[in-house]
């Protein structure tokens, strides 16, 4: 799975759909990465205020890892191509 994640929202939301995919509760996750089941709906969420150390957590207990590459650049020929 790569996904691309440039936001707080896209990040939670890669989360939760792993963890679903898992059919995992947000407390069984929770548990797994040693975290609060408060913590992980605020992670899916996209609150800004998680941890980076929490975030990884849960990526770790998903077995994700956290991958940082060059932004890419849209061109206006892919943006007209979306119409």
């Amino acid at each position: 799975m790569s996904k691309l994640a440039r936001t707080s929202n896209q990040i939670g939301s890669i989360i939760q759909r792993a963890r679903k995919r898992r059919g995992w509760t947000q407390a069984f996750l929770a548990d797994q990465a040693g975290l609060r089941q408060e913590t992980i709906s605020n992670i899916e969420k996209g609150v800004r205020s998680a941890k980076l150390a929490s975030i990884f957590a849960v990526l770790a207990a998903l077995d994700l890892e956290f991958k940082v590459t060059e932004r890419s650049k849209g061109k206006a020929e892919d943006i007209e191509a979306l119409f």
